[in-house]
């Protein structure tokens, strides 16, 4: 496995060993005596699977109390996946990082707890599992403008399809729940 710093201090790119013949392939989504001293927890409490056409965008979405640390990667297709730094104090606060997670690259990334994570389908379809280092608690999650210009993501797509929820999500600058560094 090899993991990758990226400009955004503590987030992550995992890309696992992947042992491949004429048969398929064969690696390892999560080995905690291997993730653990490579800078990522050891213990996950959630593993989700969200299933999108293309298109959809999803997010951008934090917990706060109850940070969600997320390992995420897309199983089926291809996403365009995105960390933004939302802890106030951050020297990184509203910057953002993204990278596509696809089912040819098996790339994972590591979304920190105190950053709102967010992905868009480049696929026909798309399957993406993540797992988390805390429940979801609906009542603590928070969700930013996709489209903030204040924090400028590139998305890949210009007009995505979107939940009611994220379609009325504020601005950063607007967002009164905001963790701290």
């Amino acid at each position: 496995m090899n993991v990758s710093t990226t400009p955004l201090p503590g987030v992550l790119v995992v890309e696992p060993k992947v042992f491949g013949d004429a048969r398929g392939f064969f690696l390892e989504t999560f080995n905690a005596s291997k993730y653990g001293p490579a800078g990522l927890p050891s213990t996950f409490v959630q593993d989700n699977w969200s299933h999108s056409a293309k298109n959809i965008l999803r997010g951008l979405h934090f917990q706060n109390p109850r940070a969600q640390g997320k390992l995420v990667w897309c199983v089926r297709g291809a996403v365009f996946d995105v960390a933004v730094d939302v802890r106030v104090g951050s020297p990184h606060f509203g910057k953002w990082f993204g990278l596509e997670l696809s089912d040819g690259n098996k790339k994972q990334l590591w979304v920190p707890p105190g950053f709102a994570h967010g992905f868009c389908v480049l696929s026909d379809e798309a399957d993406f599992v993540y797992k988390c280092t805390e429940l979801y608690a609906p009542e603590n999650e928070v969700s930013v403008l996709w489209n903030d210009p204040a924090i400028g993501i590139q998305w890949p797509i210009s007009a995505p399809t979107l939940s009611g929820k994220d379609s009325k999500a504020l601005p950063l600058a607007q967002v009164q729940n905001l963790p701290k560094m």
